[in-house]
């Protein structure tokens, strides 16, 4: 709004040039999600706790019981969040901001969706339904990010410049992959208070580099990365860290909400689209370690229980095995951040090392 008001007004109100530079309005972006969620953050908590208080998930240690009906879906307050104060500082000519846009509010309805099932029936949505909704409405995102975008078809490997595997138009359902499996893995993280919010922060912070130096020709040139054209996302992930920042303000142990499906679902979606719109998607490797730490957990406890009957970890996701290693929950979480930014700075290094 703020960039197209700008274009009109510039020949008379020189100042209001300011709004056409995407650093500038990164940074309005991110104050104002924050200002937001400190505003309102309350009055929201407050309205949650009379229609959506959920039991923690089963399978899950004992301590964890003490948190039955805490408020959820807070992850529906980030993306109302996120999504006013895109339309405020974006340039909506981009179609990518429509698409990712589009893909945060269907993966949070899918996630609203689950989470109301698990508030009004105690039990959320079957697992395979679930998947076969992610796969759906992923394959959606990636088609018309296609289209409309027409994006490079080449995936770019990690340390490799002249290394771009041509996927053709299967970059769809590898896009589709890549969606459903991040917005899982964040799903699988969100299991403690903050745990998942202090490692996205870290990724959208990362991936809002990323795309920005991905649509500046001369840095991206200088990097020896592809020029995708993506600077405007960093926008709407200043917008996202915004929100999940002033989320945290709440979040924190001990939570007075949570994040719910309606969050984790769309904001590991987001961020796997932001990943493949910059073309540095196998990134996500490093920078979402957490993620697949806590993905690849979940596997290796499943596989080694039927094939060998036996568990590896005291129970999975592996935040949990800590907890019943004696480590208290704040300290899991603080760790698991402190990874998480090593990971990030990691990943922006890689950028240089090709």
């Amino acid at each position: 709004m703020l960039y197209h008001l700008a274009l009109q007004l510039q020949q008379n109100y020189s100042f209001l040039n300011i709004f056409r530079y995407i650093s500038v309005r990164t940074m309005g972006a991110l104050l104002t999600s924050i200002v937001i969620a400190f505003i309102f953050g309350s009055k929201f908590i407050s309205f949650c706790q009379k229609m959506f208080r959920a039991d923690v998930r089963e399978m899950t240690p004992e301590s964890h019981q003490k948190k039955n009906n805490t408020p959820t879906m807070g992850g529906l307050f980030m993306l109302a969040i996120c999504l006013i104060t895109s339309a405020l500082w974006s340039n909506w000519s981009d179609h990518r901001v429509w698409i990712l846009c589009l893909c945060l509010a269907s993966f949070g309805a899918l996630g609203f969706f689950d989470d109301w099932y698990k508030i009004t029936k105690k039990k959320g949505v079957s697992a395979s339904f679930k998947f076969r909704l992610q796969v759906a409405i992923a394959t959606t995102i990636a088609s018309l990010w296609y289209y409309f975008v027409a994006p490079a078809t080449t995936v770019c490997i990690p340390f490799l410049k002249n290394v771009h595997p041509d996927l053709g138009i299967f970059i769809i359902p590898w896009a589709a992959a890549i969606m459903v499996a991040t917005s899982n893995a964040v799903n699988l993280t969100d299991g403690l208070d903050g745990l998942a919010t202090g490692p996205l922060i870290s990724n959208f912070s990362t991936f809002s580099v990323i795309a920005y130096l991905a649509g500046h020709s001369k840095l991206a040139s200088y990097l020896f990365i592809p020029n995708a054209g993506t600077a405007e996302l960093a926008v709407i992930g200043a917008s996202l860290i915004g929100a999940l920042l002033g989320f945290l303000w709440y979040n924190a142990h001990p939570a007075q909400i949570f994040m719910g499906d309606v969050g984790s679902l769309p904001l590991g979606a987001g961020l796997a689209l932001m990943a493949l719109m910059a073309r540095q998607e196998l990134l996500l490797i490093i920078s979402g370690g957490i993620f697949v730490m806590e993905t690849v957990s979940v596997i290796l406890q499943v596989v080694s229980f039927k094939l060998l009957g036996k568990r590896i970890f005291r129970m999975a996701p592996i935040h949990h095995h800590f907890e019943l290693l004696g480590w208290q929950e704040t300290k899991i979480v603080i760790r698991f951040w402190i990874i998480s930014i090593i990971l990030a700075l990691c990943t922006l290094l890689t950028l240089k090392i090709r």
